[in-house]
C-alpha cells in the first residue's frame, strides 16, 4: 500500500485541490484528480527520502481548527486596528522566534501559518534554521507575542511532526 500512496496526505490534498480547479463535481473529474493524486507523489516520491512522519488524525485536524479560527479573529483585530487607529500609535516591531522544530516541512508549515494570520508575517528563516524572523503589526509586548506563537502553532506542530 505504501508504494502506490508514498504521500497519502499529498494525494488526498491533489484530489481535493482538482476538484476545487474544476469548480464541478463529476465523476470524470474525480477519477482524473485521483490519477494525477496518484501518479504525481510516485513520481516525485525519490525527490523526499527524508520526509518526516505526520500525523493526520486529531493533532491535525485540531491544528487546521485553531488556524482557521485564529485567521478570522485575527482578521477582525486588523480591521479594528486599521479603522479606528492612527498609524503612528501602532506598535510594530519584529521579533526573534527560536525554533525546537528541525524538520523543513514543520517550519515551513509554521512560517505560513504565521502568514497566513492577519496581522503578522515571517519573513526569514536563520541560516542554521534556528530563528524566525516575523513581523508583528502591533505589539504591545515582543516576548509574550513569541512565547504564544511557541505555545499556540510550534507546540502542535511539534506533535504532528514527530
Amino acid at each position: 500500500m505504501r508504494r502506490l500512496f508514498p504521500h497519502p496526505g499529498l494525494t488526498l490534498l491533489l484530489v481535493i485541490m482538482w476538484m476545487l480547479v474544476l469548480n464541478e463535481l463529476s465523476m470524470g473529474g474525480f477519477l482524473l484528480g485521483l490519477v494525477l493524486g496518484i501518479v504525481v507523489p510516485l513520481f516525485t516520491a525519490p525527490f523526499w527520502p527524508d520526509r518526516p512522519a505526520v500525523r493526520y488524525g486529531w493533532p491535525l485536524i485540531a491544528y487546521v481548527l485553531l488556524v482557521i479560527g485564529d485567521i478570522i479573529t485575527a482578521n477582525f483585530h486588523v480591521a479594528r486596528l486599521v479603522l479606528f487607529r492612527r498609524n503612528r500609535d501602532l506598535r510594530s516591531c519584529w521579533l526573534s522566534v527560536p525554533l525546537d522544530l528541525r524538520s523543513a516541512e514543520a517550519v515551513t508549515v509554521l512560517a505560513g501559518t504565521i502568514s497566513l494570520t492577519p496581522g503578522t508575517v515571517s519573513a526569514d528563516i536563520s541560516t542554521d534554521g534556528r530563528y524566525l524572523l516575523v513581523h508583528g503589526l502591533d505589539t504591545g509586548d515582543p516576548q509574550a507575542e513569541v512565547a504564544r506563537i511557541k505555545a499556540r502553532y510550534e507546540r502542535p506542530l511539534m506533535e504532528i511532526f514527530r
